[in-house]
């Protein structure tokens, strides 16, 4: 099969499953995600953004707190079985929403503990399936695959709000709940599909490894700490779209339909940075930093947007700036770290991106009360300037940034500068490489473990 070279993993006949199941589930969590925050914000309280703020923080706080058996499990036992265990368990959490609200059962406790069991299950599905990328394709197209999959579920992103909005208006949003169940069957459909022969081997995981080697080996690499530390500040303060948005549809005097198709616009920017991501040969650490920094200013935008319209063309550039540092970074971890710890570094990861939202999201829902969508959306700004911030401080302390040797006022920034990492001797020999990981240069893939 001849693809071209943004879409080389779809030439893998696994990856080429996995993406459709995936596009399809994505448009069910895509729908169910917008019902049940306008479920929150409408039909359980009065524009309460506080609730939802906690709504959010429950279903993103077990990511966090499970982080060291979650990676655990990702790394020990066979992903594509465990991916199909959770996402049949996502399916029965889909029906049991999607009967309470129709029978008018549903109240915001009850949907406090959905979100909390939610996230349960989210918190072993995301580092699996994270991981199981890079058990589809080889090495050397991890980037690719990983950017095409934030292409999928940018896709989703932009068909399921609107869909879930009009389904609203027009049937009620418990009816899109039982939607999302059976678009779950799609990506189970998927992982039955798929040939286990033709995955790409994985160092067997040791009896004696422990939990906490992820945490020890990202501790040794100071750009992954880097890393995690800016994507935390913008999972946590950041990434509340759904705050965001549908408290500005109600500011502009717009209903589900307005607010879904919000979240429709900020997919097209995100399709638009992840396609982007796909065409890079790999993933750097620079525009990492320079997509929080615009990420920053296009949340200033949209803050100061003075309407419905120009609201929603500032969330086209919201989408593309943050889906291209998340992509970018995402590709940068799975990249650049071992084989044998991959699972637990991705939990880490998936955990601080995701379990960021209990800490920011009621704070981000109660400056929205309190103050206004516009103020919320601000503290948002402030935290991605940090975070570019935090970025460009490391980079100059790290040595990679030089005076030209030619131009007397330009600089220089080298990325093939090995990255040093600290291995504890008590896991050294779990670890398949050296103490040292060398990026490739320029158009030159990474090499092959």
């Amino acid at each position: 099969m001849t693809v071209t070279p943004m879409f080389r993993s779809l030439a893998v006949f696994n990856y080429r499953v996995w993406f459709i199941g995936a596009v399809v589930s994505n448009i069910g969590a895509w729908m169910q995600s917008t019902a049940q925050s306008w479920v929150v914000l409408t039909q359980l309280t009065d524009g309460d953004a506080g609730a939802m703020g906690v709504t959010m923080a429950l279903q993103f706080a077990p990511p966090l707190l499970l982080v060291g058996v979650t990676g655990w499990v990702a790394d020990r036992f066979e992903r594509r079985k465990l991916i199909m265990v959770t996402q049949a368990a996502m399916l029965l959490l889909a029906i049991s929403l999607g009967v309470l609200i129709l029978t008018g059962v549903m109240t915001l406790p009850l949907m406090y503990g959905f979100a909390l069991a939610l996230g349960v299950v989210t918190a072993f599905d995301n580092p699996a399936r994270q991981a199981f990328v890079s058990d589809l394709v080889e090495r050397e197209n991890t980037s690719n695959a990983v950017a095409l999959n934030a292409a999928s579920f940018n896709t989703a992103r932009l068909i399921g709000p609107a869909v879930a909005g009009v389904l609203i208006v027009v049937i009620g949003s418990g009816w899109v709940f039982l939607v999302n169940a059976f678009t779950f069957v799609a990506m189970v459909g998927a992982l039955w599909l798929i040939r286990p022969h033709e995955l790409v081997p994985r160092p067997k995981m040791r009896g004696t490894s422990r939990l906490a080697d992820g945490f020890r080996y990202v501790r040794g690499r100071g750009d992954l700490v880097v890393i995690f530390a800016m994507v935390f500040l913008l999972g946590a303060f950041g990434m509340n779209f759904p705050i965001f948005a549908s408290t500005m549809a109600l500011e502009f005097g717009q209903g589900a339909d307005g607010f879904g198709l919000l979240s429709s616009i900020l997919a097209i920017g995100s399709l638009t940075g992840a396609l982007l991501a796909a065409r890079r040969e790999r993933a750097r650490l620079r525009l990492v930093v320079i997509a929080a920094g615009g990420f920053a200013v296009a949340m200033c935008a949209s803050a100061l947007a003075p309407t419905y319209l120009t609201y929603a063309l500032s969330l086209v550039f919201v989408g593309f700036s943050v889906v291209t540092m998340l992509t970018t970074a995402n590709g940068y971890v799975q990249s650049t770290t071992d084989p044998a710890l991959r699972g637990r570094v991705l939990a880490l990861y998936v955990a601080i991106l995701l379990g960021g939202t209990p800490v920011g999201a009621p704070v981000v829902g109660w400056v929205a009360s309190e103050w206004g969508p516009r103020a919320a959306i601000m503290v948002a700004a402030v935290a991605a300037l940090v975070a570019c911030g935090v970025g460009v401080a490391w980079t100059l302390a790290s040595g990679r940034v030089h005076r030209h040797e030619s131009r007397r006022f330009a600089l220089t920034l080298d990325e093939t500068r090995p990255i040093d990492v600290i291995v504890p001797e008590e896991f050294s020999d779990e670890v398949a490489g050296t103490t040292a990981i060398p990026l490739p240069r320029q158009g030159e893939p990474a090499a092959r473990r």
